[in-house]
């Protein structure tokens, strides 16, 4: 089993969300994260003062996946999430030891 973990625009939220059912996933974590990567921030005139932003507002993705279907999943969120510019965001997937299902006790591949 495989967690996939995506940090993306917020406006590329819906467009994710869609895809991953279309692509069969069941279920999915999402929360707001501030960060920045390559961009570092921008500057932004407010009132006639300039400040920096130097943590910018994005969403965090998690869905749990079988190992086959692992790679397809991220290249499903690759293509909902991308629009080609800097920002677009980062796509990783770590192993997962084991899951139980709170309600029923399932584990496993069960539990997804």
């Amino acid at each position: 089993m495989k967690l996939i973990t995506a940090i993306i625009q917020p406006h590329k939220l819906d467009d994710v969300k869609e895809a991953l059912a279309a692509a069969g996933v069941h279920g999915l974590t999402v929360s707001e994260a501030n960060g920045y990567g390559r961009q570092r921030g921008h500057t932004e005139i407010y009132r006639g003062a300039e400040y920096t932003v130097d943590l910018i507002p994005k969403i965090r993705v998690e869905v749990l996946s079988d190992d086959a279907d692992a790679e397809t999943l991220v290249g499903v969120i690759v293509k909902a999430a991308g629009t080609g510019t800097i920002g677009d965001g980062k796509v990783w997937v770590a192993p997962l030891d084991s899951v139980t299902r709170v309600r029923t006790g399932e584990t496993g591949s069960a539990a997804i």
